[in-house]
């Protein structure tokens, strides 16, 4: 059984939630702010956080950022604010995906459940490029798929599961370029409506991640109005 965290400092948003989350099944985790989701995540074993931004004591931008330093948990945040910025402010600070209220309950169940596949499965059933070891190597960059392990010349690498998605499907493809439709449909198995800012910042995110100076990369390369390639190194 899945638990999944539900921050919201508005109760009825929680209860609601809680009656659907726990109709499909899943165990639910409240919190009423920031502070006590870091408690929760410290004392339970939580596998998918629904976040509030805006929230007393420690809002959700902050305790995202928080929970981003120890844990890769899937985050959907839920915000009153439908504004691009906003959106990838939460994108920014670590978050998987965004569900602006009022939502439709319908849309945060498959939202949950996409995520929750993509933490578990990380990206299906189809073979890596690297070889049926599961390997996948470019220059410095070493990727174990079977243990969802990521290393950089030598260091381990933390990634998201949206990141490690995104990371291996170019290092399947080195040389190749993707759009960013052809990205977010491949790794968020969604259509891309809009999705050119959601893709640019999870590529910014793994570019700091494993290049050493983000601004000149080294293996992930924009072909300006195309797309994205990794460079074969």
């Amino acid at each position: 059984m899945y638990n999944i965290l539900i921050c919201d400092d508005d109760r009825d948003i929680v209860s609601a939630l809680d009656i659907y989350l726990t109709s499909e099944g899943y165990h639910t985790i409240p919190a009423y702010d920031g502070a006590q989701a870091l408690k929760a995540v410290a004392e339970n074993d939580v596998h998918l956080i629904l976040m509030d931004v805006m929230m007393p004591n420690l809002d959700g931008i902050r305790a995202t950022a928080k929970l981003r330093e120890a844990c890769n948990v899937p985050i959907i945040l839920l915000t009153a604010k439908s504004e691009d910025a906003d959106k990838v402010l939460g994108l920014n600070i670590g978050a998987d995906d965004y569900v602006t209220k009022p939502f439709n309950p319908m849309e945060v169940m498959a939202r949950v459940k996409s995520q929750l596949r993509r933490y578990t499965l990380l990206g299906g059933k189809e073979g890596p490029a690297g070889g049926d070891d599961g390997l996948l190597k470019n220059g410095g960059i070493a990727m174990d798929d079977a243990a969802k392990t990521v290393t950089v010349d030598g260091e381990a690498v933390s990634l998201t599961p949206l990141e490690f998605n995104i990371l291996r499907l170019l290092l399947q493809h080195p040389g190749q370029v993707f759009s960013t439709a052809q990205i977010y449909e491949q790794v968020w198995n969604d259509p891309a409506y809009g999705s050119e800012n959601t893709v640019a910042v999870h590529i910014r995110h793994i570019r700091e991640k494993i290049e050493i100076d983000p601004a000149n990369p080294r293996y992930i390369k924009v072909v300006w109005g195309l797309g994205y390639k990794m460079e074969k190194v």
